[in-house]
């Protein structure tokens, strides 16, 4: 590139130097120059409007304008970027309609807006699912076609780390799950999925064990009820009875206990039990379920200590809560051997509030923990057995917890007992009213 430049210098130079020499030979060597550099700047200007016209649209021409010397060379450069752009834009052009194409092809609705939630564009599966328009739809706000409030406040809230279950704002009978991943410029992409058929065969499983269960207690009450006035009467019985009479009615009480489980889960998961805003004393909770506790434990002698602190108001469902602290208590009674320790303890800190229930039992292998909160899963089976517990416990923990925007962790080793711990958020925690912390303390 600078050995032509320095040729077209030359060139232009010798021109300018030939025009002059004319000049001078008619005795008017300035007039020879001038003349040379108006033809030049002619010839430019010429070369300059074929550059113009052809920029103005490239593509009048087969190929770039012909000249001369150094307006030739850039004619030529500019063709040659001229045409790898356009190889450059077919070829972004057809992996762009590849990438559409599969898209639409693609069952879940995919759609993308800006960081301000204006429709960019969706796939074919969005229109059906969500009953966005193609011709009208382009440019509006996604709040403004999908109006249901969980939507917003989960597409507002940027946690997105578990997807959103709803309806479809244009067909009620279709339940989507959507998840949002952020990209670029805080843009969001939006990925719907169709799981009405999940969602139905959840519902008919719920239904089924709510039902059945409803079903067997009339039954197995009155068996349990004859069962107990057989027991009250054993000594009338032949002795070869009385054993068997016996095995009958723990097993119908555990079948009862069962049932009742069941019961109470598919309430709490359907939704049947509405949770209410009303404020929870911890403390009088506490006190009462370790009471019960430490009559459960009976012969068995478990030391039962509790601790609680200072915030010790919840904001949640009382017998929701109830039912998932006794059984955590209540397990580590009927999972400790006798004498050993049972540790309840209600703290608050800067994420939220936490209830630990520590025992000295002989703990649980790692490996079973992730599966722990599954209905009916046995870490150990025969322990199972002689506890006589329904196995859904901790599987009525986790969804108490999850109505409560709260988890459950588990700490534990074998042979160095276990650690559950209820987590709350911060949100849940009531401040004491100024007037009812001066009663506790004139009553303590």
């Amino acid at each position: 590139m600078q050995h032509n430049w320095s040729r077209y210098l030359r060139l232009i130079v010798g021109f300018l130097i030939a025009t002059t020499g004319i000049g001078l030979f008619f005795g008017q060597p300035l007039l020879g120059l001038l003349t040379g550099l108006i033809i030049y700047l002619i010839w430019t200007l010429v070369q300059a409007r074929k550059l113009y016209h052809w920029l103005a649209n490239p593509t009048t021409a087969d190929g770039a304008p012909e000249s001369l010397g150094m307006w030739g060379d850039i004619f030529d450069g500019l063709h040659k970027m001229h045409q790898h752009h356009l190889l450059t834009r077919d070829r972004l052009v057809a992996q762009i309609n590849r990438i559409q194409e599969s898209t639409n092809a693609m069952r879940d609705g995919v759609i993308m807006t800006d960081s301000r939630g204006i429709l960019e564009w969706w796939n074919g599966s969005a229109e059906h699912l969500l009953g966005f328009q193609r011709q009208s739809d382009r440019g509006q706000h996604i709040h403004n076609l999908i109006r249901t409030p969980a939507f917003k406040s989960y597409f507002d809230a940027r946690d997105y780390r578990e997807p959103l279950d709803m309806r479809s704002p244009s067909k009620p009978h279709i339940h989507l799950q959507v998840q949002i991943s952020l990209f670029g410029d805080d843009d969001r992409l939006i990925v719907a999925k169709d799981v009405t058929r999940l969602f139905q065969l959840e519902q008919m499983r719920r239904d089924f064990v709510g039902n059945v269960s409803h079903e067997m207690r009339t039954p197995l009450t009155v068996i349990s009820g004859y069962l107990e006035t057989l027991v009250d009467n054993a000594d009338d019985l032949p002795p070869k009875w009385r054993r068997a009479i016996s095995t009958m009615d723990q097993q119908a009480s555990r079948m009862e206990a069962l049932i009742t489980d069941l019961i109470l889960l598919s309430k709490i998961e359907t939704g049947e039990n509405t949770i209410s805003d009303s404020t929870t004393d911890v403390q009088a909770l506490i006190s009462q379920v370790c009471h019960d506790a430490q009559a459960l434990s009976g012969e068995q002698q478990h030391e039962i200590t509790v601790e609680v602190g200072e915030r010790r108001l919840l904001r949640g469902d009382e017998s929701q809560i109830r039912s998932a602290f006794s059984n955590l208590i209540f397990n580590a009674v009927k999972y400790t051997p006798a004498g050993g320790r049972i540790d309840v303890r209600w703290y608050t800190d800067r994420q939220g509030a936490h209830l630990a229930v520590k025992d000295t039992g002989i703990g649980i292998d790692p490996i079973h923990i992730p599966r722990l909160t599954e209905r009916f899963y046995r870490a150990d089976p025969s322990r199972h057995k002689e506890t006589g517990g329904t196995g859904l416990g901790l599987a009525i923990v986790k969804h108490v917890l999850l109505n409560h925007d709260g988890n459950l962790e588990i700490q534990s080793r074998i042979g160095e007992g276990s650690t559950f711990i209820c987590h709350f958020p911060r949100e849940r925690l009531v401040e004491v009213p100024p007037e009812r912390a001066n009663t506790d303390l004139a009553n303590h």
